[in-house]
């Protein structure tokens, strides 16, 4: 499959104080969250001055993604600016008819997967006539290049705490009433079975794997244990050092840096517990974008680490993309989204 370039499409993050309120706004329309939740959720921006380390990532992402490939870059988000509509436009503009999406989330599900899918649909029906051809390229929660790095990183983090010291593996947690909008708790199965083979590289025969940064009325279930409740077990057993690897998160978002690094930290420094968070990918992720990219124009098989447990996990269409059928139907992608 030929393409005229590669749009990178992510989620977003303010860059100034200015910018809290109004992200956080486009982040939750629509889902009632009271202005004083919103606003104790900006105080976690403003202790790093309004700025998600986000977009500075995506950029670095780019700038080593072009030592990489041969095509030129966009950059789009679904929540704040440069947005995938404008992005998609300049696409236009510039006589691109078609180009290959990597977004910066490796899995299935709907909040992951099929939302980008929805996204790609509004940027070209903004784009309008002419709108680029736009192929979101597959999950990769699993390819070797992004295990790796997650193991290295945690072998990393190893040196710095006492041997003895208990890897936990944490994800963004989802309310338990989305866990099967795009089947039957692929997220969670995705992220159980990433853990277990990241756990396997690293050297590790025991782990546990947990879910943090939830949100919303505390009436509304959402997935458990939580990283910080779990801590506090750990704490109660007798546990000394931790290892904390943030296996849901591609890149350094504020769930990481705050969540994990202040607050976490915090606890478990609290405790007595020696506290280590493994890097994420961050900027070497463009080395996944360009693997995929590679597979899709040259036709090659998916590369995966294989496992006796994998197949279910996922499967993959011509076009590149599979959120899961159930998903790409609640997607609703217009025409030659694909």
């Amino acid at each position: 499959m030929d393409f005229d370039a590669l749009l990178l499409l992510s989620f977003g993050g303010p860059e100034g104080p200015d910018d809290v309120m109004p992200f956080l706004e486009n982040v939750t329309r629509g889902r009632g969250i009271p202005r004083e939740r919103l606003a104790s959720v900006a105080e976690h921006y403003l202790h790093f001055g309004g700025v998600s380390p986000i977009n500075g990532i995506n950029r670095a992402v780019i700038e080593q993604l072009r030592g990489l490939i041969d095509l030129p870059i966009y950059f789009g988000n679904r929540n704040w600016a440069p947005y995938v509509e404008d992005a998609v436009t300049a696409m236009r503009d510039d006589g691109v008819r078609r180009a290959a999406v990597f977004t910066t989330s490796a899995w299935g599900g709907y909040s992951s997967c099929a939302q980008y899918v929805e996204d790609i649909a509004r940027g070209r029906r903004a784009a309008g006539e002419n709108a680029p051809q736009l192929v979101k390229l597959r999950q990769y929660y699993d390819h070797p290049l992004l295990v790796r790095m997650y193991a290295d990183a945690v072998t990393a983090a190893a040196q710095t705490v006492p041997a003895d010291a208990r890897l936990i593996f944490t994800a963004h947690s989802i309310p338990l009433s989305a866990q099967n909008r795009c089947g039957d708790r692929l997220y969670q199965r995705q992220v159980a079975h990433a853990a277990k083979l990241v756990a396997a590289a690293a050297g590790y025969t025991e782990y546990d794997q947990v879910w943090q940064s939830r949100s919303g009325p505390p009436q509304v279930p959402w997935l458990e244990p939580d990283v910080g409740d779990h801590l506090s077990a750990l704490a109660s057993a007798g546990t000394k050092a931790v290892i904390v690897c943030p296996i849901g998160f591609v890149a350094d978002h504020i769930e990481v840096v705050w969540d994990l690094d202040h607050e976490l930290r915090e606890q478990a420094e609290a405790a007595g517990i020696a506290f280590a968070r493994s890097a994420t990918p961050n900027a070497d992720l463009a080395q996944v974008a360009a693997a995929l990219l590679d597979e899709l124009r040259n036709g090659r098989p998916p590369e995966r680490v294989v496992s006796a447990d994998q197949p279910e996990l996922q499967g993959f269409s011509t076009g590149g993309v599979l959120c899961t059928p159930a998903c790409e139907a609640s997607a609703r992608p217009s025409a030659g989204s694909r």
